[in-house]
């Protein structure tokens, strides 16, 4: 019997935000120890993204045995919709620029799918 759609998509979903909180935690210690600078700082969070995206598209790949790369996508999609969710809420605007959003959702979606990929 295979998984459901729903399991498939919250164990890559769980599994992508644990490694950011990890990732994120040793970010704030690099900033600590080694004075990173905001350019710096706005890389290490775009890597964090992609890296944890990709994961979770490996993730989500080896739990379904059907078009691994649209759950590779669905979980980078769904990773950046709670992101921004979650980014709306506490500050109670988008804060962005249009083209940074598209940015932000191009490098999570795509690194997702091909995470799923070679899944």
């Amino acid at each position: 019997m295979g998984k459901s759609s729903y399991r498939i998509l919250i164990r890559a979903l769980f599994t992508s935000y644990i490694l950011t909180a990890l990732f994120l935690v040793l970010l704030a210690f690099g900033l600590y120890r080694f004075h990173l600078t905001e350019p710096q700082v706005e890389i290490g969070i775009n890597v964090i993204y992609v890296l944890s995206c990709f994961i979770s598209g490996i993730v989500a790949g080896k739990l379904s045995r059907f078009k691994r790369f649209l759950w590779g996508f669905a979980a980078g999609a769904c990773y950046f919709l709670i992101l921004l969710g979650t980014s709306f809420l506490i500050k109670k605007q988008i804060g962005t620029s249009p083209r940074e959003l598209i940015l932000i959702f191009a490098m999570c979606a795509g690194s997702g799918t091909i995470g799923g990929m070679i899944s």
